[in-house]
């Protein structure tokens, strides 16, 4: 992931090509993150390429809504047949593939709302949950849709705000840690004559 935000970095132009890409290849289950996808996104349009902010949000929302896609087709065409691959047998559990069924069945729509802010796995689970349950894609895509666009959106804006105003939060970070240490050192300096104040009395 390191060398991924790197290259974005000395890439910034070209950042929601790059965002789009690595977002695709998480619906592979490449270890990419797609949370750091977004925050990342967010901030480099805050801070060094605002005239991007919209291709930066395309990016982010276009590569996670079809990299589900992938999950949800990938689940659909093999299967029961992809435990016979043993890295994937090792990577997705069948007792949370069962677990998430049976949540789909229960919840529907808000497995994938609230599932989709859980991060570590849990997304592609979801998707490949979706495609292996042979849910029909035309509700797949547009539960997805709507869950992919409400919390990409919230965590683009909250990194883009943070990002646009981190020299202010900055600065509010050191006065915070200023009191801390003042309310700190006062606390010592009392707790040191309480006990002083005490040994004397006795």
């Amino acid at each position: 992931m390191e060398s991924i935000i790197q290259f974005i970095f000395e890439h910034a132009q070209h950042a929601h090509w790059i965002v789009f890409g690595a977002l695709m290849l998480a619906g592979l289950n490449i270890p990419v993150s797609e949370d750091l996808m977004i925050i990342f996104s967010a901030v480099i349009a805050a801070t060094v390429i605002p005239e991007n902010t919209y291709k930066l949000f395309a990016a982010v929302f276009l590569g996670c809504y079809l990299s589900d896609w992938v999950c949800y087709w990938i689940g659909r065409h093999f299967g029961p047949k992809l435990w016979n691959i043993s890295w994937f047998a090792k990577t997705f559990d069948k007792k949370k593939i069962n677990t998430i069924e049976q949540y789909y069945e229960k919840y529907g729509f808000l497995t994938l709302l609230v599932g989709r802010l859980i991060p570590f796995g849990v997304r592609n689970c979801l998707f490949l949950t979706a495609g292996l349950g042979k849910m029909p894609f035309s509700r797949f895509i547009l539960s997805d849709g709507i869950a992919c666009i409400i919390s990409n959106t919230a965590l683009f804006t909250l990194a883009y705000t943070v990002g646009k105003n981190y020299e202010a939060l900055i600065s509010t970070l050191k006065t915070f840690n200023i009191f801390l240490f003042s309310a700190f050192l006062v606390a010592i300096i009392s707790f040191i004559w309480y006990k002083r104040t005490k040994k004397a009395a006795t």
